[in-house]
Parts: C-alpha cells; sequence; structure tokens
C-alpha cells in the first residue's frame, strides 16, 4: 500500500495555524508535516527528493519581504518558486498568497484601499468559474484579515477572484499552485484571537460586531471550504510527484 500523501505546512506565528484546513486534511488521510520558522526550525528553500507532495504556506502578521523580522521568509519564497516550477501541489493563504506574488515576480504593498478584516465574498472572473479549486465559490464568504495585498500579480498567473476593489482575492499560479487573499482555514476562534491580538485591553464595538458575524458564519464557512480542501486533497492525491533531490 502507498503511504499517505505528506504535505509540508509552513506556519509562520502561533496564531495562525493551519486549523480547520489541517483537521479536513487529516480526515481526508493526509499527513501534515508543520514547520515553525519562528520557532527557529529550519525552513528548506527547496523540497527534497520524495518527501513531500503539497506544499501549504499559511499567513502571518509580517509582510511578505520582512525578511529581517522574519529570517525564514528568504527560504520560504525559494521553496514557494521551486515547488511551483515542479507543479508540486502548493497553496498559499494570505502571507502565503503574498508570498507567492513575490516569489515569482509580482509585487505585494499596502493595500491602498486599506485593511480587510471580516467577512468578504469571493468574486470569481471567468476564469474563476472554471477553476479546479475555486469554481462554484462565487459569492461564498471567506474571512479576511490583512493590510498587505498582491498589486502586480506575476507574469502567467491566472486571476481567479477579484476583492471590492479589483485587487487579486485569488490567483492560480501555474498548474497545481494557488494563493488566495483570504483565510479557508479560519475559524471564528482563531478570529477573535486575531482581534485581541490588535486590541489587547479589550475588542471595540466594531470588533466585536466584526466577530460576531464571522462566528454565525461558522457552518457556512466549514461546510463551504471543506470542499477546497477536499480539492486540493485531490490535486495531492492525484499528482504525487516525486522530486529530483
Amino acid at each position: 500500500m502507498a503511504p499517505a500523501p505528506r504535505l509540508l505546512v509552513v506556519q509562520h506565528e502561533p496564531d495562525a495555524p493551519v486549523a480547520w484546513l489541517g483537521e479536513w486534511w487529516t480526515d481526508l488521510g493526509l499527513t501534515l508535516d508543520v514547520v515553525r520558522g519562528d520557532l527557529g526550525e529550519h525552513v528548506a528553500d527547496r523540497l527534497v527528493d520524495g518527501r513531500h507532495d503539497g506544499l501549504v504556506v499559511l499567513g502571518g502578521a509580517m509582510g511578505a519581504r520582512d525578511d529581517a523580522l522574519a529570517p525564514w521568509l528568504a527560504p520560504t519564497r525559494a521553496l514557494v518558486a521551486d515547488a511551483v516550477a515542479r507543479e508540486v501541489p502548493t497553496l498559499g493563504v494570505c502571507l502565503g498568497h503574498q508570498l507567492a506574488g513575490v516569489a515569482l515576480g509580482g509585487r505585494v504593498e499596502r493595500n491602498p484601499s486599506g485593511r480587510t478584516v471580516g467577512l468578504v465574498p469571493v468574486a470569481l472572473t471567468d476564469d474563476g468559474r472554471d477553476d479546479p479549486l475555486l469554481s462554484g465559490f462565487d459569492g461564498h464568504v471567506a474571512v479576511h484579515y490583512n493590510d498587505d495585498v498582491v498589486v502586480e500579480a506575476p507574469a502567467g498567473s491566472t486571476l481567479l477572484a477579484t476583492l471590492p476593489d479589483g485587487r487579486p482575492q485569488a490567483l492560480r499560479f501555474g498548474p497545481r499552485a494557488w494563493g488566495v487573499q483570504f483565510h479557508p482555514e479560519t475559524s471564528p476562534e482563531v478570529f477573535g484571537a486575531w482581534l485581541r491580538w490588535d486590541s489587547p485591553d479589550g475588542l471595540t464595538p466594531e470588533q466585536k460586531e466584526l466577530l460576531a458575524t464571522v462566528t454565525a458564519a461558522r457552518e457556512a464557512l466549514r461546510s463551504g471550504w471543506r470542499v477546497l480542501a477536499e480539492r486540493f486533497a485531490g490535486v495531492v492525491a492525484a499528482s504525487r510527484t516525486s522530486l529530483p533531490a
């Protein structure tokens, strides 16, 4: 019997875990190896032969080029570029999406429209409606929590969804590589932890309302984004890429 597919998951900080995605992938029989650069764990700049069948890069509060603050970001960008070049199934979430954008030649900056926090519907493009990962999600709510966005997509990437200001909400970077500005992994509990990190002295009325809205959407978020997890797991199982050393 073939071993279970393995995902390499790059986590940047304690409050941004793989959360629901990890739960769903584990239920589907995938094995997750989580590497924590923030804890001093080594983040390799390329995938090791046969070790992993897919790559997931999670979100974080730092910027995509904050290498002085987070020195593991440079090898993470190289790791993403290596995975995309080899057509290894890859998913970047929020910061992971931005790291992929930079690694592949795009540009990330503070969003000129300001911070995006809370539920924002997915607005698929025509390409997004036909995408194997995101088709059917047009109008489905997704958790957002970001200051930065990809303002210039890498050459050769495909725009799958847009934010209200027209900037990328999701991109396909290659045949098996995606980045999403939103957080399909995030539960109301994780979202609440982010709000409390921003406001250690207590949530503002606006933040309480945001948390209540995300909490009320729990089942819609779980039922919808589990489908994305299943689809990505299917891509990983179908590819089972053997990587050169």
